[in-house]
């Protein structure tokens, strides 16, 4: 993997988590707004707004950089508009990330899969 694929895959990586608490946070702000007289979902939802473009630029820059199936890309996108998605999304993209250097660290040792 290049270093530019690791990049991508990092930023997407990255702002998983923040957009699904972003998410979690619009939508107890949306229940209270409704329940009480508190109103912070203007200022909720432009943040969440803000990261999930983020996360769908960095998930189209990720696909396009490592040539996922057409499965694995739909499973990311589809993780960042369900409520916990980006933390599933974050664990799935660390693992990836992990295994990619653990590969290139073999590749360089000259160690061959049996």
């Amino acid at each position: 993997m290049d270093i530019k694929t690791a990049t991508s895959l990092r930023r997407l990586r990255l702002v998983s988590a923040p957009e699904a608490v972003s998410f979690l946070i619009l939508l107890l702000c949306s229940v209270l707004k409704r329940t009480t007289d508190f109103n912070a979902v203007p200022v909720m939802g432009a943040i969440h707004g803000v990261l999930f473009v983020l996360y769908v630029i960095f998930w189209a820059d990720a696909w396009n950089r490592t040539k996922w199936p057409l499965g694995t890309a739909a499973l990311y996108f589809v993780l960042s508009v369900l409520p916990t998605g980006g933390f599933f999304a974050e664990r799935k993209l660390r693992r990836e990330a992990e295994d990619a250097v653990i590969a290139a660290r073999a590749r360089q040792e000259g160690v061959v899969n049996a």
